[in-house]
Order: structure tokens, then C-alpha cells, then sequence
């Protein structure tokens, strides 16, 4: 017996029907012409390679024994085939041996024939069927290119697809374009590209290849066009080579079927002779394909399908395809199942070895799709070619950028072109529009308008015709409305005869515009779609307005037996109500195309058309505007559904939007406290989707309760950054932030809850929840109460949590023992850089534990522990660390009490740290033997980027010594000395360094007493240095000679950009000599005077200078002495000559 692997893995009789009345031999006989192939001269180098590809290892031990009987190959040649390297070497040298006593191999050909048929079989045969195969799928191939690529724009250039963990919650639930919605038209929060020829490849080294891959995408992503692509790379021999057959199949030619076997499936989909060597192959991969999953009529239960392997046994084609995906038949094959996400779903997680999805179009494919749109007249016929002139093109550049910055205003419309043939759609009719040329051309602002103009482009002209709109109604819009409430999407001729539709449709009818073809892989079917399942609904929608105009009966119901239903308002409620009742969101699109259709837009597109008078649209507008504001109301202290937020966005499509302006301006404002109630937290998660005040950030500040905050909650869980800070969370909204992230679909990354009084009971639930989360990255708790009984509780959920990276617990009083237990945490987590302890009443024992971690900690880069009690025994302990620790970047011990013993210790670790790039040493006990100490180091330390040493005590002695070592130092970029008691010797100094000094970009020192001695040693050296950009001099005591010296350096100087002279007494005279310079200087940015006892004339001069100088782009001369008056004059004067320029004045 032969084994027919790829069908059951189990033994097969010699005949299987393959239909009732036609069975294929499968018996083990010599196929046709093989006697001839035998004599062919050379037959061992022309199935070389099929020899090594398909003799296993079992099979080369019986060739090899039967070769060494017959004497054609020696004990020795034996031993070497034994010894080669791989299998393929094995049988790679078994053909080079036996080729040098006999070229056609006659002894293995007779051998393989008379015991080991099958292999033979396929040695032969194998090459010609897959190129009769790859020949036919490439034919087919390139005759739907040309189709397809005027139905949908080309995939996007990156990946084909993302590799993903699964389908999610919202996936599964919702209408696809409400996903899109949810999401922003952004891709997976957690994947990772996979191109196509790594799909069905092994992840990892270790890890096998998959069985069954599932791609899911939502309707109009490119799936189909994926397919495609797959395949004319795989039939041009460009991906998987290994694989012998890919067999692509339409669901929709399946579901056309009642039942089948897997036999009849098989030779109807690979009607080929021979296929059979190929298909009972063990050693043979074959890949089925099955595109569009949710086109089977019935949909697929593996709970209840009957269990088969018998590969003749009649099923209903649902569950036949269920058998095949549980491998109970085919075990053998890959499997590549194609679906819309909530179909996808429902195929158990355990079966699928791999999920990928179809990544979305990005801002920038969208805009390149705007910019490469046809004109009008060529939008849905062949586009030919001609040479533009440099003014056509300049006049095509523009009318681009026209369509894209109208699309990047409306935001829902720029979401949903995330979706490619969506974006077609869209982009087609804005080019359209853009390219008629009308000086009062109104752009369409809802997606419904875009739809009407889609299918009508003639709609924007002054002198639409009705007829062209009602004759189709009647028979594309019957079938778009009744098929939705079917949810069927593809048809057949005969179906769309039914109904009236004319196939093929003639060109320039609506038909030909919205419907599209597609042949079956396998036959001369073909068949029907709309070109997107959002003008589907867009037409049912159409049809049934204007079918309840006049109906008198339920139009959800097709038969003519129905409740009496009479007038619009009641067809309008019922609609409403249905939508309601519906599962998954299949009517939230067409609800909001419906309620768009009353708009006052719509009705200036449609309404001559359709015949419906101004009158009856406004009365219609108001009575859909009250049921929406009801219903979204009605729902008011329940969580916030989907649904709702689908009906904020019927009102929204309406273009009733005063209750949506007015929530989103106090989102914006910070006024939302006390207003979340009464179905505005359903308007709120609308703006959540939408507004682009929450496009990088959710503000939720001062503004949430328990209550609001329990109705926020299923929407909250797809914002990316949230701040929800001073908002007095109880213990029991802390449960409900904890249910938050602990969510499957949770997409927050970034959360701030600061200053919102969470107590140590408060954190248990957030510290549970992160031992499950996976997204969240940065939390911000600073500014609560947990204390130390809080900071072990989440200091043992941080230890498990390898996802975050920055954690902000400042001014939460945890004191040493919680620093003890976060020490805990750096010698275990492998993913924090950042950690704030700041203002936390810690002391020397629990820097000490903190110390102890970062020497064997390599992770974190960040630490911020000022504001605290370390002392010298603190910095001591910190030293110890440096010495060794060579991550860490950022060190602050502000306001901790070093003195030049704990400085001595630090400066130490200076000298050997490699790591450490920012220390911030303000408000500290440091003296001058502390910065000669900092000198020492800073002469050896190659790292150091940026030294704060604010407010300490280190004198002019203290910082000549620093600025000595300035002078030799490569490294230091930043460095602030501002209150530290120098005068005009330390300004000299470092006005020395600085002459040699070509690495400070930044020197602060302010509220020093220079005088205008250390402002002119200072601007001399600016004359000389040509990287400072930044010098603030605030508060220095200088006069008019100090900014005269300033002038002089800035008429040459052309690196400095921002200066800051605020607080001193430069005068007028001081500002005519700055004045002078800025007519030349080119690199000044930013220029504070404030308070420089400047008056009106010195203001005068600074503002007439401005006329010459075009690089300012701040200017303060608040506290001059100008006067209000003379404020005005002497701004508008600036704003009139430099008007990119910021005046504060």
C-alpha cells in the first residue's frame, strides 16, 4: 500500500472518485512516456536536481544497497556517500558516481521504476506540472493587473504585512471602519514587518515554519491584491522556491457550492494531469490559499463540524474548509487563510500558528496617492500618457497640495483614507473637484458628500439631472440595501440580474463606476462587487431615503408583508432603532450615511435631484438632529459604547456639530470639570477619535470622577498618551484605572496621574495591573501620597514588569524604605532607564541601597534624587557606583546637601566614569576646594557633556580653577555657574577659556557681580570663540560700557544666537550700540532687554534696527520704562519690519 500523505496521512485504496461519475487511477503504474524519458542521453544530469530534492534519506539507503548489488557503485563510493554532508550531498555525490560508469543512470531509473514508482513518478513529472501551474496563475495574473490597478491604489511600499500577536477585543466587535476609526488609521500597536518572502518562512532559529497563517485586514485593506502579488512572485520563481504548488482559491466560488468532498475540491481547483504525483508526495509542500473567509455563505463552526479524514466524504463546504484548517484533511499543507478581522476571530487561536495583518496607508503614501491622481476626465478610464509643460505641472503640484491640506483639515476623512480603497475613493473626488478649475468650488467636508460626488461626479456641476440618480436606485441601491441587511458583498450575474443591474455595465453608468469583476483562479466564473463595502452602504443608505420618503411599509423587511410604516420620521426611528439592535456595528455606517444624507450639504448635491424640497430638508435635519441627541443622551450614565460614539458621528455627518464644538473647546480649555454627564462623555470619546487636541495627548486633567470616569472607560483604552492629573482618585476609580490597563486591547503607553491624592491603597490595583500589561511605557504618579507601603507594593510589580521604561514617583514621601524596595527593583528589571525619586524625604541609607543596585545594574540611564537627605555620606555611597557603573548618563542630587567632602568622593568617581554625561549639582554646600576638586576631573573625564553647579559657594577662586580646566577639556558642552559669588576675575577667567575653549555651546552665569570689567573680558572672547551659542548674563550689574563691548563682539561673532542681558542697566546708550550690531550680525535668534532702564528712545533704536536684521525671532523689552503707548508704537514698528518676530514688550 501507498501512503496518500498529504490527503489523511493514512493508507488509501488504489481508485478514489474524484466526482459521482469520474474517477482518476491513482495506481502505482508507469506514467505516460516514461519508457522514452528512460533513453534519454544524459537523464542523471537532467534530473539532478529533482534527485536531490526529493530521494529521502530511507530511499538513498535502499538506492545505494540495491546499487552496490548490481556492482554500479563499490564498497568505497558506498563509504564516501556515507561520510558527505548533508542529505542533498549525499545524493549530490551517490549521481556524480554513478554518472562516470553510466551517464543516463539506466540501473537507477529501472530500480526506482519497478520498486519505488511514486518517487520516480514524481522525479520526472514534479517540474512540468508546477510549470503548467506557475504558467497559468501568471497568465491570469497579469490579465487582472490591469484591472485592479484602477480600482485601488498600489499597496504601500513597506511592509507587506505585520506580524502580530492576534485579533483583538475591537477586532472582533466592531464595523471595520469603526477600527479605523478607533484607531486613528494607525497600524498594530505591537508588530513587526514581515515581508511576503518571510511569511510562511521559520521566525527564529529554533522555531518550525507555520501550518496555518492568518492574514486579516479590513475590507478594502489589500488583501486580494496581496494574493496576487504572492503569487506573480511565486510563479515568476522569485519567493519560495521550495514550495511546489501555491493553489490560491476564491471563498466566493466555494460558497457558491452546497456541498463538497475534498477530492472534488482538489481537481477543481488543479485540473491538471499528473497533479496526483505532486499531491500523495510526503516530501512535496503545498500551500492552499483561501482568500476572503467571510464570503462563505454560512460561516465557520469548529464547534460543531462534523470531524472527518475521509477525503471522499460529501460535506457542506464550511465545514469541509473547518476539517482542512484542524488538519484532519491535508495534514500535510500550509495554509494561508485571508479574512476580515471578525471572521478571522472566530478561527481558534490554538490552530493558527502565525497571525499577520494588513498594515494601513500612512500620511505620506496618502499624499503621494493625492499627487499622482488622474484629472477627471481620466479618473475611471485607461490613463494615457502625455508630456506636460513645466506650468502644467507646477498648476498639477498645486491642485495636490489644494486636496491634501483640505484633507488634513477634516480629520475623519484623513482617517478612513488609512484604508487604500477608501483613500482611492476620497482622493479621486478631491482631484476631481481641484481640477475643475472653479474660482467658489466648495470642497466636500463629510464622508457622505464625498460619496454622492464619487458616484455623481456630474453633482458639482451647476445643472445636475435627477434622472441619472433615481433610475439606479432602483436596482443598484435595492441591491446595496437588501444585500447589506443580508451582509452579502459578492454576487454572481444571475443575482445582480435579478435585481435589474446590467452586466456589464456601460461605460460611463454608475455600475461601471462603483461595481468591480473578479475571475475565479480555477474556472471562467466571475464574479461581482461594489468597489468598497462603504459604497455599499452608501447606496443602500440613498435607496432607503429615498424609498421612506413614500413608503408605507417596514423597509427592512423585502417582502411586501409588513407593519405599516408611514412617513419619513417613522422610517428614520425604525432605522435608528435596528441599528441599535444590531450586533457588531454592521449599521453604524449606513446609519451615518443616512442621518449625512439630511446634511445641508448632502441636500445642496441631492436634493434637486431627488426632488426634496429646502423645506422638507430642514424639517427632516431637525427631526434626525433631536432622535440623535436623544439616543446619545438616553445612554447617559452607562459606559460609552461603540454605538453611541457611532451616533455622535451621525451627528457630526449631519453637520449639526454645536454640541460637538462646544465639548471640544472646553477639552481644549482644561473646563470640563462638572460638564461630563448627560451624554457628553459620548461626544468626549468621539473627540477622542477625531480631535486633534488628543492626536498626540489626552488631557484629562481636573476634569474626572468615579462616575465619568466609569463611562470613560472602554474609550480611554485607546488613547496612546493620557494625563489625568489633580483629579482626587478614591480607591474606587484606581479598581477602574487598574480593570484599564489591565485590558487586552489596552493601547496606552504613556500615563500621568499627578497630584491626583492616590494613597497606598490606591496603587494596589495599578501594581496589579502592570504585572499584565504590555503597553504602558512611562507612568507619572509624582505629586501623591503612596509612601513607602505604596512603593514596595509597586515596586514588586515592577520587578515582574519588563515593558516600562520611566517611572516618575516625585514628592510621594516614600522615604528609605521605599527606596530600598525600588533598589530591589534595578537589580532585577531589565527595561527602566528612568527613575525620579526626587523631593522623597530619602536619606543616606536608602541612597546606599540605590548605590548598591547601580553597580551591577546596566539599564538605567536616567536617575533624579534631589530635593533629598543624602549628604556627603549620600554622594559617598553614589561615588562608589559611578566608579563602575558606566550606563548611567543623567545624575541630579539638587538641593541634597554636598559639601566638598561629598564632592571630593563624586569628582573621584569622575576621573574613571565613562558613562555619566549630565550631573546637576544646584543648591548644594560646594566651596572652592570642591570645584578645584571638579577641575581635577573634568581635566581627566572625556564624558561630561553638561555641569550644573548652580548656587553653591565657589567664588572667583573656585571658578578660575574650573575655568582652567575648561581651557584643556573636550568634552563639556553646558555648564551653568549662575549664584555663585563671582566678580570680575572669574569672568577674565573663563574669558580666557573660552578664547581656546571650541565645545561650549552654553554658559550660564547669571546673578553674578561681574560689572562691565567681566562683560568686556567676555566679549572679547566672543570676538575669538566660535561655538557659544548661548550666554545667558542676566543680573550681572553691567552698564553701557558692558554692552558696548557686547555690540563690538556681536558685529563679528557668528555663532551666538540667544543672549540674555535682563536685569542689568545697559540704558540707552547701551541699546543704541546693541542696535548698530544687529544691522549686521546674522546669527543672534533671541535677544532679552528686559529691565535695562532703555526707555522710549532705546527701544526706538532697537526697533529701527530690526529693519536691516530678518534672523530675530524673539525680542523682550518688558520693564524699560516705555510706557503703554510707546509699547504700542514700538511694537508695531518691530511687527511692521521683522513680523516673524515674537515681541514681549
Amino acid at each position: 500500500m501507498n501512503t496518500f500523505s498529504i490527503y489523511t496521512g493514512m493508507e488509501r485504496s488504489s481508485q478514489i472518485p474524484w466526482q459521482d461519475d469520474c474517477y482518476m487511477v491513482l495506481k502505482s503504474t508507469p506514467k505516460s512516456g516514461t519508457r522514452k524519458k528512460m533513453e534519454d542521453a544524459g537523464w542523471l544530469r537532467k534530473n539532478q536536481k529533482s534527485l536531490q530534492r526529493f530521494i529521502t534519506d530511507p530511499l538513498l539507503v535502499d538506492v545505494v544497497n540495491q546499487m552496490r548489488k548490481l556492482d554500479e557503485l563499490s564498497a568505497e563510493g558506498a563509504g564516501i556517500i556515507k561520510e558527505a554532508g548533508s542529505l542533498e550531498d549525499k545524493v549530490h555525490t551517490l549521481i556524480e558516481l554513478l554518472f562516470r560508469g553510466d551517464p543516463q543512470g539506466t540501473a537507477l531509473q529501472e530500480y526506482l521504476l519497478n520498486s519505488h514508482l511514486d518517487e520516480y513518478n514524481l522525479i520526472i513529472l514534479h517540474d512540468s506540472v508546477v510549470q503548467q501551474h506557475k504558467d497559468r496563475l501568471l497568465q491570469q495574473v497579469r490579465e487582472d493587473s490591469e484591472i485592479l490597478s484602477h480600482q485601488a491604489p498600489n499597496q504601500n511600499p513597506g511592509p507587506a504585512l505585520l506580524l502580530v500577536d492576534g485579533v483583538s477585543d475591537l477586532q472582533q466587535r466592531e464595523h471595520d471602519l469603526i477600527q479605523v476609526s478607533v484607531n486613528r488609521g494607525v497600524g498594530p500597536l505591537h508588530s513587526r514587518p514581515l515581508g511576503l518572502d518571510k511569511l510562511f518562512a521559520p521566525v527564529t532559529r529554533v522555531s518550525t515554519a507555520p501550518r496555518v497563517t492568518l492574514t486579516v485586514g479590513v475590507a478594502g485593506s489589500g488583501k486580494t491584491r496581496l494574493v496576487r502579488k504572492f503569487i506573480h512572485q511565486w510563479s515568476s520563481g522569485k519567493i519560495f522556491p521550495e514550495l511546489s504548488l501555491a493553489i490560491p482559491i476564491a471563498c466566493w466560488e466555494l460558497s457558491s457550492l452546497d456541498r463538497l468532498s475534498l477530492e472534488r475540491l482538489l481537481r477543481f481547483i488543479v485540473p491538471y494531469d499528473n497533479v496526483d504525483v505532486i499531491l500523495n508526495s510526503r516530501v512535496c509542500k503545498v500551500l492552499l490559499i483561501f482568500d476572503g473567509l467571510e464570503e462563505f455563505r454560512y460561516p465557520l463552526d469548529f464547534s460543531e463540524a462534523p470531524a472527518t479524514s475521509d477525503p471522499r466524504r460529501e460535506l457542506p463546504v464550511s465545514d469541509l474548509i473547518t476539517n482542512i484548517i484542524r488538519g484532519n484533511l491535508l495534514p500535510g499543507a500550509s495554509l494561508w487563510l485571508l479574512s476580515r478581522p471578525r471572521v478571522g476571530a472566530k478561527v481558534p487561536a490554538g490552530l493558527v500558528d502565525r497571525v499577520t495583518e494588513v498594515p494601513p496607508f500612512l500620511h505620506a503614501q496618502i499624499q503621494d496617492y493625492i499627487r499622482n491622481a488622474h484629472l477627471p476626465e481620466n479618473s475611471y478610464t485607461q490613463v494615457q500618457q502625455s508630456t506636460q509643460s513645466d506650468s502644467q505641472t507646477q498648476s498639477s503640484k498645486d491642485k495636490s497640495c489644494q486636496a491634501w491640506a483640505h484633507l488634513r483639515s477634516q480629520k475623519p476623512l484623513l482617517i478612513l483614507c488609512s484604508v487604500p480603497c477608501i483613500c482611492r475613493i476620497v482622493t479621486t473626488t478631491l482631484s476631481h473637484l481641484v481640477g475643475m478649475d472653479l474660482e467658489d468650488i466648495h470642497l466636500p467636508r463629510t464622508l457622505t458628500a464625498v460619496y454622492a460626488l464619487y458616484c455623481w461626479p456630474h453633482l458639482s456641476s451647476t445643472d445636475p439631472s435627477g434622472g441619472s440618480i433615481r433610475k439606479p436606485l432602483g436596482t443598484l441601491g435595492r441591491l446595496a440595501f437588501y444585500s447589506l441587511l443580508r451582509q452579502r458583498h459578492t454576487f454572481i450575474e444571475t443575482e445582480l440580474r435579478a435585481y435589474g443591474v446590467d452586466i456589464p455595465p456601460p461605460p460611463g453608468s454608475l455600475g461601471h463606476r462603483i461595481l468591480q469583476h473578479e475571475q475565479s483562479w480555477s474556472s471562467e466564473s466571475v464574479s461581482w462587487r461594489f468597489v468598497h463595502t462603504s459604497v455599499q452602504e452608501f447606496l443602500g443608505a440613498l435607496f432607503y431615503y429615498v424609498s421612506s420618503r413614500r413608503g408605507m411599509f417596514d423597509l427592512f423587511s423585502e417582502s411586501s408583508v409588513s407593519w405599516p410604516r408611514i412617513g419619513f420620521q417613522n422610517h428614520y426611528r425604525a432605522a435608528l432603532q435596528k441599528t441599535s439592535a444590531s450586533t457588531n456595528g454592521k449599521l453604524d455606517l449606513f446609519m451615518r450615511f443616512l442621518s449625512g444624507l439630511l446634511s445641508s450639504a448632502a441636500g445642496a448635491l441631492l436634493g434637486g435631484a431627488l426632488g426634496v424640497s429646502r423645506e422638507e430638508q430642514v424639517t427632516q435635519r431637525t427631526m434626525a438632529m433631536t432622535l440623535l441627541q436623544n439616543t446619545v443622551t438616553g445612554s447617559a450614565g452607562e459606559a460609552v459604547s461603540m454605538h453611541s460614539v457611532a451616533m455622535v458621528a451621525c451627528l457630526a455627518e449631519l453637520q449639526q456639530g454645536e454640541w460637538i464644538r462646544s465639548v471640544e473647546e472646553d477639552l481644549t480649555s482644561c473646563r470640563l470639570r462638572g460638564k461630563l454627564k448627560g451624554g457628553v462623555c459620548a461626544v468626549l470619546a468621539y473627540l477622542l477619535q477625531v480631535s486633534e487636541s488628543c492626536a498626540s495627548e489626552t488631557h484629562l486633567s481636573n476634569c474626572l470622577d468615579s462616575a465619568s470616569l466609569k463611562q470613560l472607560l472602554p474609550q480611554l483604552l485607546y488613547c496612546s498618551k493620557l494625563r489625568m492629573e489633580n483629579n482626587k482618585f478614591k480607591d474606587d476609580a484606581m479598581e477602574l484605572l487598574g480593570s484599564l490597563l489591565s485590558a487586552k486591547d489596552c493601547h496606552i503607553q504613556s500615563l500621568s496621574m499627578a497630584d491626583s491624592s492616590i494613597s497606598s491603597k490606591g496603587i494596589k490595583p495599578l501594581s496589579r495591573a502592570l504585572l499584565v500589561n504590555r503597553t504602558l511605557t512611562i507612568l507619572d504618579l509624582h505629586g501623591n501620597n503612596i509612601g513607602s507601603k505604596g512603593a514596595k507594593t509597586l515596586a514588586e510589580a515592577l520587578k515582574m514588569n519588563q515593558v516600562i521604561v520611566s517611572v516618575n514617583l516625585q514628592s510621594n514621601q516614600i522615604e528609605d524604605e521605599g527606596a530600598c524596595a525600588l533598589a530591589e527593583v534595578l537589580h532585577s528589571n531589565r527595561k527602566l532607564t528612568t527613575l525620579n525619586v526626587q523631593k522623597n524625604s530619602i536619606g543616606p541609607e536608602g541612597v546606599k541601597k540605590i548605590a548598591e543596585a547601580l553597580k551591577k545594574n546596566q539599564i538605567l540611564q536616567d536617575l533624579n534624587v534631589s530635593g533629598n537627605h543624602l549628604g556627603d555620606l549620600g554622594a559617598l555611597a553614589l561615588a562608589q557606583a559611578l566608579a563602575v557603573n558606566h550606563t548611567l548618563q543623567t545624575l541630579s542630587l539638587r538641593s541634597n546637601s554636598v559639601s566638598d567632602k561629598g564632592m571630593k568622593a563624586l569628582t573621584q568617581a569622575l576621573r574613571y566614569n565613562k558613562g555619566l554625561t549630565k550631573l546637576n549639582l544646584r543648591e548644594n554646600s560646594i566651596g572652592v576646594e570642591g570645584a578645584q576638586d571638579i577641575a581635577r576631573a573634568l581635566q581627566e573625564n572625556h564624558t561630561l557633556r553638561e555641569l550644573d553647579l548652580t548656587a553653591n559657594l565657589l567664588h572667583d577662586e573656585g571658578v578660575k580653577a574650573i575655568a582652567a580646566a575648561v581651557k584643556v577639556n573636550r568634552a563639556l558642552t553646558s555648564l551653568h555657574l549662575q549664584w555663585n559669588f563671582m566678580k570680575a576675575g572669574a569672568a577674565k577667567a573663563l574669558a580666557q577659556s573660552l578664547q581656546d575653549n571650541t565645545f561650549i555651546q552654553l554658559l550660564d552665569l547669571q546673578e553674578n557681580a561681574l560689572g562691565d570689567d567681566g562683560v568686556v573680558s567676555l566679549a572679547g572672547a566672543l570676538k575669538a570663540n566660535s561655538t557659544l551659542m548661548v550666554l545667558y548674563l542676566q543680573g550681572v550689574s553691567a552698564g553701557e560700557a558692558g554692552a558696548v563691548a557686547l555690540a563690538e563682539a556681536l558685529t563679528v561673532n557668528q555663532s551666538l544666537h540667544t543672549l540674555d542681558l535682563r536685569g542689568n542697566s545697559i540704558g540707552m546708550g547701551g541699546a543704541k550700540a546693541l542696535s548698530s550690531a544687529l544691522k549686521t550680525n546674522r546669527s543672534l535668534r533671541s535677544l532679552n532687554l528686559q529691565e535695562n532702564s532703555l526707555g522710549m528712545d532705546g527701544a526706538i533704536f532697537i526697533a529701527t534696527a530690526l529693519r536691516g536684521n530678518h534672523q530675530l525671532t524673539y525680542i523682550n523689552l518688558q520693564g524699560n520704562g516705555i510706557g503703554e503707548s510707546g509699547a504700542k508704537v514700538v511694537s508695531d514698528a518691530i511687527r511692521a519690519d521683522a513680523p516673524e518676530c515674537v515681541v514681549d514688550i
